[in-house]
């Protein structure tokens, strides 16, 4: 099945979703009824990864089409579920567009976009795996990612994990490091479960081992994704993404972000003018629900970072390679 998707029933239009914070111990799947719904599953990450939440986003704008009631009001709320990844508001505002034409208008234009991120996935699988073998030459890939950019993260095989994917495909993976992803492990509960279904040698480190893996020779290419590509190339990901591009630049070795045009933000010159989203501070004060720092302590908790252009090898999006490298620019 896919992340999220649109169906219609005899009563109405729900909008059904695999619930990723029960992964990896339970596949359950979740239906939304009502926008407000859509949007409290995007706030509470059920649903993630910026073109999933983008696609759940325009669904959620088509309930809200459905019910006539208070469209408006429901149509900002789910824009601003969460501010950092580009695609949702994208996404939200491309079905609102069609709402002066009725709830079908708007529901054929989410599944639209549905279909084309399943297919954006595709095509980056191919450039992507075709710019590794590039890079490696004729060494297999030994990868290093983060958080989760697979099929859960997506309508497709993902970004960058279908990428992965279509190396192992083609018998060029030697193996996966995916970094635990702090604060919600998104990559050591969701990236380990995916590589595991389709069969990829795996390993889960910690995130602060990123560089000194990258150093000691274990990881050869790092692939991860975007919430936002700005104009001048700054890549806007899941926190952690500059130290694992810092890494990179020490070592030597080529960081590549994958990620479909709908995330790349022409509007925002750079990452200084992202709003980055922080989470609730028990997100790194408590684990398994259990207090893990003194009482009273306070936490920072940033969910992406901003790494810039200068530290990126390659941008691939589902149209293009972007050798920045070479002196490429968007």
């Amino acid at each position: 099945m896919r992340s999220v998707d649109l169906r219609d029933t005899p009563d109405g239009p729900v909008v059904e979703m695999i619930d990723q914070t029960q992964l990896p111990d339970r596949l359950v799947t979740l239906t939304c009824r009502t926008a407000a719904e859509v949007t409290a599953a995007i706030a509470r990450l059920s649903v993630r990864g910026a073109p999933a939440i983008g696609v759940a986003g325009a669904m959620g704008v088509a309930l809200a089409a459905w019910h006539g009631r208070a469209v408006e009001a429901e149509v900002d709320q789910l824009r601003n579920a969460r501010p950092t990844a580009v695609n949702l508001a994208r996404g939200v505002d491309r079905a609102a567009a069609a709402l002066t034409d009725g709830y079908p208008a708007v529901r054929d234009a989410a599944l639209a976009l549905r279909d084309e991120e399943e297919a954006a996935s595709a095509a980056m699988a191919t450039l992507g795996a075709n710019l590794v073998g590039e890079l490696l030459g004729d060494r297999s890939a030994l990868v290093l990612t983060h958080c989760n950019t697979g099929a859960l993260a997506t309508t497709g095989d993902g970004t960058a994990l279908a990428v992965v994917r279509e190396l192992h495909r083609r018998r060029r993976l030697a193996g996966v490091i995916a970094s635990e992803t702090r604060p919600l492990l998104q990559g050591a509960r969701l990236t380990g479960w995916e590589l595991a279904s389709f069969g990829a040698p795996y390993r889960i480190a910690v995130d602060g081992a990123g560089p000194f893996l990258l150093a000691r020779g274990e990881a050869n290419v790092v692939l991860l994704g975007a919430d936002r590509v700005c104009a001048n190339g700054d890549v806007v990901n899941k926190v952690g993404t500059y130290a694992h591009a810092l890494g990179a630049r020490r070592a030597g070795v080529p960081f590549v972000v994958v990620a479909p045009e709908s995330t790349v933000d022409r509007a925002t010159a750079t990452g200084a003018e992202v709003s980055i989203e922080d989470r609730d501070p028990a997100e790194v004060l408590l684990f398994a629900g259990r207090t893990v720092a003194p009482a009273g302590a306070a936490a920072v908790n940033p969910a992406f970072d901003v790494t810039p252009a200068e530290l990126v090898t390659a941008l691939v999006t589902d149209r293009r390679v972007v050798r920045y490298d070479r002196g490429d620019v968007l």
